[in-house]
């Protein structure tokens, strides 16, 4: 039995990857900076799908956090196949609204963090030649929505490049891109979303059931919906100014 990793593991699109991964008979690790809530979640994986799920309480705006988690990435007798970077957070504000050491707090979860953990995992995957890494980044990485989009862009650049660096090592990356997703993330940034259409919502499990089929594809970039990727499709051909105030009319794209 293989074991994964997610982060940001207690909600959103991270609890619903613990819930496919544990249905699908791998051990987890679920990692959140609630140890109330991971315990509750392990405790149900556990009972439902009789998988080890273990827990790691970690604030990965920290380097305590972030350091913890690299240890237990880097575990040879217990080695994880799979690791999941899906932390990450939103501002209400827009630039330069935002105090800089939140925009600072953002860009060590959404950066740092991600990098440190995903060179961690493929240091070990890539001695076994096997292992994947998906990092959640979202479509807001193609639009001009401030500083988040920057750091989402930040996800989806270096993913897509450190896959091409790896070539046939074993080792799979790939980007996960999706748009408003129905979880926590807007309400827990206090974010307004009543001019988001009701057809722009996706679905936290199917979204995770589309990334996975399409990681077992080999694929290094995932925008899970059609209607997103007829959004983009638009977008790029569309001139630049009238797309930064489509985007700035509905709000900001949030992979949660």
């Amino acid at each position: 039995m293989t074991t994964a990793l997610i982060t940001g593991a207690t909600a959103g699109i991270g609890a619903a990857f613990a819930r496919r991964l544990a249905r699908d008979k791998h051990d987890v690790v679920l990692v959140a900076r609630d140890t109330e809530r991971l315990r509750r979640h392990a405790t149900e994986l556990h009972d439902r799908h009789g998988v080890e799920a273990s827990i790691l309480t970690a604030d990965l705006a920290t380097d305590e956090g972030i350091e913890a988690v690299e240890e237990r990435l880097g575990d040879r007798r217990h080695p994880v196949e799979l690791l999941v970077n899906n932390a990450g957070f939103g501002h209400k504000g827009r630039y330069p609204e935002v105090p800089l050491e939140d925009e600072l707090r953002m860009l060590k979860v959404h950066c740092e963090a991600v990098l440190r953990l995903t060179t961690a995992a493929v240091e070990s995957m890539r001695e076994r030649g096997r292992g994947a890494v998906i990092n959640v980044s979202s479509v807001t990485a193609f639009l001009p929505r401030g500083t988040y989009g920057a750091s989402k862009a930040w996800i989806a650049q270096f993913t897509q490049g450190a896959a091409q660096d790896l070539g046939p090592s074993g080792v799979r990356l790939m980007a996960l891109c999706p748009g408003f997703v129905r979880t926590e993330f807007h309400r827990r940034a206090e974010m307004r979303t009543e001019k988001v259409p009701g057809w722009m919502w996706l679905n936290a499990d199917r979204v995770v059931d589309t990334a996975m089929a399409d990681l077992a594809r080999g694929r290094v970039l995932c925008i899970p919906d059609p209607r997103y990727k007829t959004l983009l499709g638009v977008a790029r051909l569309a001139p630049h100014g009238l797309v930064s105030r489509v985007s700035s009319s509905v709000g900001r794209f949030g992979p949660r």
